[in-house]
């Protein structure tokens, strides 16, 4: 399965904005599928995520248990249904039953969880992330940034609400190297636009971001998690990055 994805050429780097991608193959766990990124209260939740571009194709177990099949570079899986339990994780090279990473995971009720794996094939690493499950603060939302891009360097983001421009607000976050997970960062419900830029740039007239994303409006109380991934190209490094859905809330509104 393959996210959907847009490329958008610039001057610096391209960056790809990127929908969840569905479930490649699932296990017959127990509990109801969650709705709109939430939980309930009788099991926990999991997600897959490919961020390593040279890895392949890659089967996710669950001891002997096929979880997902053949995922590729850049896949978001939709969450699926644990019992909750302590599970060793379990990357193989897909078809050969070769692992290639694992990670001890303990899922709980009403949680949800992201299993991130990451970096090239030789230094392949799995790690179990707690995604946020519950509404923002009234009047805000949640954005949380991974930083998985291997090749393109130290990186600011800059989070511009619509009116604005880039010249008139500090950065979201600054640094951000391969391996950052900035937490979740709470800031005022409204439409926005995300901008890459390097790290420690002076912000002028002139100034031509790495990416500059599309204008999008987020649900009150929402939480998102926003992947930075390399993309895979010769000529030069390049980034992309991948919007995903952790919570809506019941009654928001776009």
């Amino acid at each position: 399965m393959r996210a959907a994805s847009r490329s958008i050429r610039q001057r610096f780097p391209r960056l790809l904005l990127a929908g969840a991608a569905s479930l490649a193959t699932v296990l017959g766990l127990s509990g109801c599928q969650a709705v709109n990124g939430s939980t309930t209260a009788q099991v926990g939740q999991l997600r897959i995520v490919d961020a390593s571009p040279d890895a392949g194709g890659l089967d996710i177990y669950s001891g002997s248990a096929a979880i997902a099949y053949n995922l590729g570079f850049g896949t978001v899986t939709s969450y699926i249904p644990v019992t909750p339990a302590t599970y060793t994780l379990r990357v193989d090279a897909a078809g050969s039953k070769n692992a290639l990473s694992t990670v001890r995971a303990s899922l709980v009720n009403g949680k949800q969880y992201t299993m991130l794996v990451s970096n090239v094939l030789v230094s392949l690493q799995s790690t179990l992330l707690t995604d946020q499950s519950q509404a923002a603060p009234t009047g805000q939302i949640a954005l949380r940034f991974l930083d998985e891009a291997i090749a393109v360097g130290s990186v600011d983001l800059y989070l511009v609400p619509s009116g604005s421009t880039l010249a008139k607000v500090n950065p979201i976050s600054t640094g951000l190297v391969l391996g950052t997970n900035t937490g979740y960062i709470n800031v005022p419900t409204g439409t926005y636009t995300l901008y890459v830029i390097a790290s420690g740039a002076v912000i002028s007239a002139t100034t031509i971001p790495a990416f500059t994303g599309a204008s999008t409006t987020y649900p009150a109380g929402s939480a998102r998690t926003v992947l930075l991934l390399d993309t895979q190209i010769v000529t030069a490094p390049s980034v992309q990055a991948i919007t995903v859905n952790d919570y809506d809330s019941a009654i928001a509104t776009q």
